[in-house]
């Protein structure tokens, strides 16, 4: 609906839901009115500088457009470069100056290459804003209006997202001149394929694991992607399936650029099956054979919980959509609930041993959320073997000789001695009878109180004695 359109060089606001083909219904339209370097009027163009410039929000998202973008211009020719940030600039640099015809970004990249002076924007005749909605939710508005600014105002605007907020609407007033707005379906119709299955489940948080191990184990069950909500929570659940003996691989804003491309052209090859990501690749990433998308917490909202079981059921096929709501966010599903007009206002408690799970996805009688046995732990003297935190030092016994010998003013006392009367000092050589006489009281004195307070009643009789004759 938007090529005929789009090919006159209208400005447009195409809407459509989710998997039904967006990055096609723009990119056919950009690569057929640049000029590529073998056609005649090329050399009228200013050499090496972009023809065409297309916004994405994630960086995933910008390597799916860019190679869309590649394979369909492949025939004619058109050089298409990726720019985003996690990577280093030498060789975006080194492209830019060799010459591009269409450049694929993210805002914050872009505005940095522009600010290099090695990214010049100002002959563009097309820029596409490709899921807008998602740069107003991560905050790259401003950057956004920057880059309209740096565009000739008579290019040719085009805007593509599933959902349409206030905020978006209005720049599209302000920076776009009279755009059409196109609609790939009625307004009566959701914004979700209806080729996907929805079951939401009230789950426990330690049982999701295991549930997600067993669906895992379904008739129908292919690739999967398990969204959650936090970066740390995608590690975990990572490391969990894992260890159940599952090919997963985590998908968050921690891993590297290099770990998270490597992660997700595994899961596209099928070396990997599961891969647990938060919301950093939910919007557009396109996988085919993705048969379930698993929510592990409630989405936020219904923008969030559409694009995310957006990732399957994707250009006609069929998939399965299931979400864990905790006993604490039932108030948020309910939201999204009644925003989307779902049936699903009460959630189905749920645990990995309910009859209803195994018979909706399709389950085998019998099923454990496990594949591999976990790893028995070593026995007791095989942990006393073990070296110490720090080193490599071994262990040290807990034998220990902690002989000690009692001491008297410096002096060495035995066990006779110990409880024997003080000896008399020789004639002349110490203090007087008196004198002896009162220190060998306070003595007596000092040691019945510390017999009384260690309850040794015994002690305290056998020590009177000496000290009455004393």
């Amino acid at each position: 609906m938007t090529l005929s359109v789009a090919l006159l060089g209208t400005d447009l606001i195409g809407q459509a839901r989710t998997g039904t083909g967006k990055t096609l219904a723009f990119g056919i339209p950009v690569l057929q009115r640049s000029v590529a370097p073998k056609d005649p009027d090329y050399s009228e163009l200013p050499q090496g500088k972009p023809q065409a410039l297309i916004v994405a929000p994630t960086r995933e998202l910008a390597l799916q457009v860019s190679s869309d973008l590649a394979l369909a211009s492949k025939d004619r020719g058109l050089r298409v470069l990726t720019v985003y940030g996690g990577v280093g600039y030498d060789t975006q640099l080194d492209t830019l100056q060799a010459g591009v015809d269409i450049v694929v970004g993210t805002p914050g990249r872009l505005i940095d290459l522009a600010n290099r002076k090695a990214l010049d924007i100002s002959h563009v005749h097309a820029l596409v804003l490709d899921e807008a909605d998602e740069m107003l939710d991560l905050g790259f508005l401003p950057d956004v209006e920057r880059i309209l600014k740096m565009t000739p105002e008579t290019r040719q605007t085009m805007l593509f997202s599933a959902t349409m907020p206030a905020a978006i609407v209005a720049l599209a007033r302000t920076h776009m001149r009279h755009p059409m707005n196109i609609r790939a379906e009625s307004s009566y119709d959701t914004t979700m394929v209806p080729a996907t299955a929805q079951f939401i489940y009230q789950a426990h948080d330690l049982d999701k694991p295991e549930i997600i191990g067993r669906v895992l184990q379904a008739e129908d069950a292919g690739k999967i992607i398990v969204f959650t909500r936090t970066k740390r929570q995608s590690q975990r659940v990572a490391d969990d399936l894992a260890e159940r003996g599952f090919s997963a691989s985590p998908l968050h804003g921690d891993m590297a650029q290099v770990a998270r491309e490597k992660a997700l052209t595994k899961f596209r090859e099928d070396k990997i099956r599961v891969l647990v990501a938060t919301d950093v690749a939910a919007r557009g990433i396109d996988v085919a054979g993705v048969s379930h998308v698993i929510n592990y917490t409630c989405p936020e909202d219904d923008k969030t919980y559409v694009h995310r079981i957006g990732r399957t059921g994707r250009a006609g096929a069929t998939g399965t959509a299931i979400t864990f709501v905790d006993w604490a966010d039932l108030h948020r599903w309910k939201m999204i609930n009644k925003a989307l007009d779902l049936p699903f206002d009460e959630p189905t408690e749920t645990y990995s041993t309910s009859e209803h799970l195994f018979h909706d996805q399709g389950i085998a009688p019998g099923t454990k959320g496990r594949i591999v046995d976990p790893a028995p732990a070593p026995p007791r003297s095989e942990r006393s073997d073990r070296p110490e935190r720090g080193g490599d030092r071994p262990a040290r016994s807990r034998n220990r000789n902690r002989s000690r010998t009692r001491s008297r003013s410096g002096e060495p006392v035995t066990a006779d001695a110990a409880g024997s009367a003080p000896e008399a000092p020789a004639a002349g050589a110490g203090p007087s009878s008196d004198e002896s006489s009162g220190e060998g009281q306070q003595r007596s004195r000092n040691r019945r109180r510390r017999r009384r307070s260690s309850g040794d009643s015994s002690s305290d009789s056998s020590a009177a004695a000496p000290a009455e004759q004393a």
